[in-house]
């Protein structure tokens, strides 16, 4: 994805806390072991929320809220030479402490870098951001951001660039690896059945009994996937839903606490 200065663009962002924490809500786990962590994804719309205003400062107190050591954002606002909140990856980093570099935030080491370009037939630019981390014991943890077409036909080249290519079968990627992000898959594709027959996923029938979960306040779409090797147990997973989180954003964070298996 082409990144052009002084102009609004939106880049998938990462932050990585050096350890991980509990989430403020009902039914939090216990504080995680060494080889465990938690990750999220988010779509904070620019930092538009449901009343029209753009408040990233919204956005930065639901991510203080749920503490993730691994953080996933789609459309996210990078405007330079403006206010400091309109720069909005400068402005989450500084918030909440950490430190950055364009497209990824990290304290934990982060060992390589790679932005792939899923553009298709003309259509708005899309791309998925690769950022492999070093965790405990000397194990890298590969993960892929993506925030995918609109159109059906789009999402279905999309799909097959991310299996077929070596974005997510690269030989070389030897450790485990979580996908997420937001799909657009309004009806199950061919990108979803590809990604199912993969990975593991974040089943959010089985957890909350539904899997609607856009947009926030009234949900009849499940657009927010979080997939993963089954060298990684899934602990706990949830959509966090607060009065906050309904006005912040028309998506709502989805949260997974995972365990690194042997670990």
């Amino acid at each position: 994805m082409k990144v052009v200065p002084n102009k609004p663009t939106t880049r998938r962002f990462f932050s990585i806390r050096g350890k991980a924490a509990r989430l403020r809500a009902k039914g939090s786990p216990p504080a995680p072991e060494e080889a465990s962590f938690r990750i999220v994804t988010y779509n904070i719309h620019k930092g538009r929320g449901l009343d029209g205003r753009v408040r990233p400062q919204r956005i930065m107190e639901v991510l203080r809220e749920v503490k993730a050591d691994i953080i996933a954002l789609q459309e996210v606002l990078n405007i330079e030479n403006r206010r400091r909140d309109e720069n909005q990856i400068r402005f989450l980093a500084e918030e909440l402490g950490l430190h950055y570099a364009f497209g990824e935030n990290s304290r934990l080491p982060l060992i390589m870098k790679e932005n792939y370009d899923l553009s298709h037939g003309g259509r708005e630019e899309r791309g998925c951001l690769q950022a492999d981390i070093l965790l405990p014991h000397s194990r890298v943890l590969h993960i892929y951001n993506v925030h995918l077409g609109t159109a059906y036909l789009e999402r279905r080249h999309q799909g097959r660039r991310m299996m077929e290519s070596d974005i997510l079968t690269c030989p070389e990627d030897t450790g485990p690896r979580i996908l997420l992000g937001d799909f657009n898959e309004w009806i199950p594709g061919l990108s979803s059945r590809l990604f199912r027959e993969h990975f593991g996923s974040v089943d959010l029938r089985t957890i909350l009994g539904r899997r609607r979960t856009y947009p926030g306040a009234f949900p009849f779409l499940y657009l927010d996937h979080i997939y993963f090797d089954d060298s990684l147990e899934l602990r706990r997973a949830a959509v966090y839903r607060t009065r906050k989180t309904l006005l912040a954003s028309d998506h709502l964070p989805l949260v997974a606490d995972f365990h690194l298996r042997g670990e």
